[in-house]
């Protein structure tokens, strides 16, 4: 929990990424290239990449900021991030926040298992709610660079943990997602994964 109060404290007082102002209409253009992956309103087609639509702009920016940087690595999403400008990234995710998520849903079986585990953390080993960062009904929080996580695809969300889990992911602010993945079971992330993409 330190590390949670630490990192919101830090990314509150200082942030690396400033309010995301881009032009919905020029991102509208730049994301061509994007639609074969992302689709064009930023619903993906297919659940190996994620939904970008209704994303905090600040969140997308920081990502593409990353993937440009090396910080964050992936092959295809490093080689698209290169060549964009600034600009280019605010725009992109002006564009991507102005449009509205595809739903998912959840068998009802799952739903308060997963409620539970998403509002109630691990107490025993001190991992605490993903509802603290990603809020109630999963739509994060911009000021902090937390990501909307309802909606997303449950494969993509399953991935994200686990590369977190084994740290192949690690642009977390202060190792925050690391800790909490490290937590988790592979049936806890199954769960999660399925549960948070419910959310409304």
């Amino acid at each position: 929990m330190n590390k949670l109060l630490i990192a919101l404290v830090a990314v509150l007082s200082f942030s690396s990424v400033a309010q995301a102002q881009g032009n919905i209409e020029a991102g509208k253009a730049k994301s061509v290239t994007c639609a074969a992956c992302h689709g064009e309103d930023g619903n993906s087609q297919s659940n190996l990449y994620p939904k970008l639509a209704g994303q905090h702009p600040t969140y997308l920016v920081k990502q593409l900021q990353q993937f440009k940087n090396g910080e964050r690595e992936n092959a295809i999403m490093m080689g698209m991030a290169a060549i964009l400008s600034e600009e280019d990234m605010q725009d992109l995710a002006a564009y991507y926040a102005s449009k509205n998520t595809t739903p998912e849903t959840v068998a009802p079986e799952l739903a308060s298992a997963g409620q539970k585990l998403y509002m109630g953390g691990k107490g025993d080993l001190k991992m605490p709610a993903c509802s603290a960062c990603h809020g109630p009904r999963g739509n994060g929080l911009e000021l902090a660079i937390f990501p909307k996580i309802s909606s997303q695809y449950p494969a993509y969300i399953e991935t994200q943990l686990k590369n977190f889990r084994s740290k192949k992911r690690a642009n977390d602010p202060n190792g925050m997602m690391t800790d909490v993945a490290a937590k988790l079971t592979d049936a806890d992330i199954e769960l999660l994964s399925k549960y948070i993409a419910a959310l409304h």
